[in-house]
């Protein structure tokens, strides 16, 4: 999770919101000089000089969701703490709290908590697609209840029928005894920058809350994860509105409201929502009781920025770079190594609208499926067994789901110093040889070789970067580094090459080695 200025989720009164400064150009302006071609730019024909029609017919079948949670806490604020003891326990005493739920040190008391979305219905016997994180429990807490509340406030118990968490999409029902409006999925694909929408919803606790806009982007990446793209637009959304739909002109579900861009939490405009061809073929199978299987490769990538293009002796920036790659699993089957780029994977263009997880997580398990690389500087091909993708506990506990060195950003507050020679000159590094003295001061296996790094100069683009004093560079531009002759040459083949950067293999202490672009100054 990314923050200030990053990407974050809030469930707050209700919804999320996903938090990141951004700036967009104000207007644009088409000039043409040939007044014999110039056209006349229209509305539509059909343009909505009202939506109250279409609200009207829309507004019944959306809905308004609460849980009730019950969420596990300590009674006594000292519990853990050498204060512990000095306190009554409470059990059904004063000390007890909510009808004495605590035990003697408190540990098995619970708070009531509530939150809010909002959702819509997809059947005329009442399926309710909304948001996963809207009816999630926080913490270690528990669902007690969920509530469907209609638009002419008549409430009903709703049964949770199926998750996705990847997705963030769940699946309820209600029984009303009575048929139920509802509304249908459209066709998102034919949705285009410029077209009208109205996202309908329950922003703040405000039932039946209509807003308008347009849509401002297709399948926008905010980096996220792998089901990361999104129709974004500038109909208000706020807090609240997840899991609520976003209508076209002609009454169709074209996106599930999941997010906001905000500096301060509320609406600047900039909302998104999951796309409904992504969002249908999940509906469906949640709604079947079917289980969400994705494809798995099990890599660790990032994006080809400019330094590593600049590194690499890459033409222009395409495709994604393997940072490590984890034993036993699809790609280390087929041959993929870190510090491969991957550009195009079962025939399509890796890209940052069409990311490589993105990608692989929409191909069933099993297939067999050709990807094509870069390795150091030559194209190739090879052919992987697509694996099945672990859920999020198993990732996190296995430790692979962690994002790469460069990404978490662990390096940093580096050291300032400044060396003399070439290294130092074009890279702001100072760095010796590992010795069986230095491995074991930095906890290494005596067999350790590269070069350790001795000081960094702060206003470098190591420094910048975070490279610190104790990190290890093992190789440069894929050449292993015994000595620090070997780094020279490497710096000097990037300048002979004219290239602006060189990529250092890096690892720091326990941690698995990833690579980082440095440029030369």
């Amino acid at each position: 999770m990314r923050y200030a200025y990053g990407v974050t989720t809030a469930l707050l009164l209700g919804g999320s919101a996903l938090t990141l400064a951004t700036g967009l150009p104000a207007g644009a302006q088409v000039a043409q000089n040939d007044a014999a071609q110039m056209q006349a730019v229209v509305p539509r024909a059909g343009a909505p000089a009202s939506f109250a029609d279409l609200t009207e017919q829309l507004q019944p079948a959306v809905v308004n969701i609460s849980t009730r949670q019950r969420v596990r806490v300590a009674s006594n604020p000292f519990a853990g703490t050498p204060f512990e003891g000095l306190f009554g326990g409470g059990g059904n005493g004063s000390g007890g709290g909510n009808g004495g739920n605590g035990g003697a040190n408190g540990g098995g008391q619970t708070r009531e908590a509530q939150s809010l979305g909002s959702g819509f219905l997809i059947s005329a016997d009442g399926v309710v697609v909304t948001n996963n994180h809207v009816i999630t429990a926080e913490g270690r807490g528990e669902i007690e209840s969920i509530t469907v509340t209609m638009h002419d406030g008549t409430e009903y118990p709703a049964k949770l029928i199926g998750r996705d968490a990847q997705s963030d999409l769940a699946v309820l029902k209600i029984d009303a005894g009575k048929t139920l409006p509802f509304v249908k999925f459209g066709d998102s694909g034919a949705a285009r920058v410029g077209d009208w929408v109205i996202a309908i919803g329950n922003p703040f606790g405000l039932s039946g809350t209509v807003t308008s806009g347009i849509i401002s982007a297709v399948y926008r990446n905010t980096g996220s994860g792998a089901y990361d793209r999104y129709l974004q637009t500038d109909a208000s959304i706020n807090r609240g509105n997840s899991g609520g739909p976003l209508f076209d002109m002609k009454g169709n579900v074209i996106g599930i409201n999941n997010a906001i861009f905000s500096p301060t939490g509320g609406s600047v405009g900039i909302g998104f929502a999951i796309p409904a061809e992504i969002a249908s073929p999940i509906v469906e199978r949640l709604r079947a009781g079917q289980t969400i299987e994705r494809g798995y490769l099990g890599v660790q990538i990032q994006p080809v920025t400019e330094d590593l293009a600049d590194s690499l002796g890459l033409p222009r920036n395409r495709g994604e770079f393997i940072q490590t790659v984890q034993p036993g699993k699809a790609a280390a089957t087929a041959g993929i190594q870190p510090g491969d780029v991957v550009v195009k994977i079962d025939g399509k263009d890796v890209s940052p609208e069409q990311t490589l997880s993105f990608i692989v997580a929409n191909i069933a398990p099993g297939k067999r499926i050709p990807i094509e690389l870069i390795r150091d500087g030559k194209r190739m091909s090879v052919t992987a067994v697509v694996g099945r993708r672990p859920t999020e506990d198993e990732l996190a506990s296995s430790g692979f789901g962690t994002p790469p060195a460069e990404e978490a950003d662990p390096f940093a507050n580096p050291p300032t110093k400044q060396g003399e020679g070439l290294v130092e000159r074009a890279l702001g590094l100072s760095v010796l040889p590992i010795t069986p003295q230095i491995a074991r001061q930095l906890r290494l296996p005596e067999t350790a070789r590269g070069l350790v790094v001795r000081a960094v100069d702060g206003s470098s683009d190591a420094g910048t970067k975070g490279l610190q004093q104790g990190d290890v560079i093992l190789s440069a531009n894929y050449r292993d580094v015994l000595s620090v002759a070997d780094l020279e040459a490497a710096v000097r083949a990037a300048q002979t090459g004219s290239r602006p950067a060189v990529l250092l293999r890096v690892q720091r202490g326990n941690q698995a080695a990833g690579y980082i672009p440095i440029r030369i100054r």
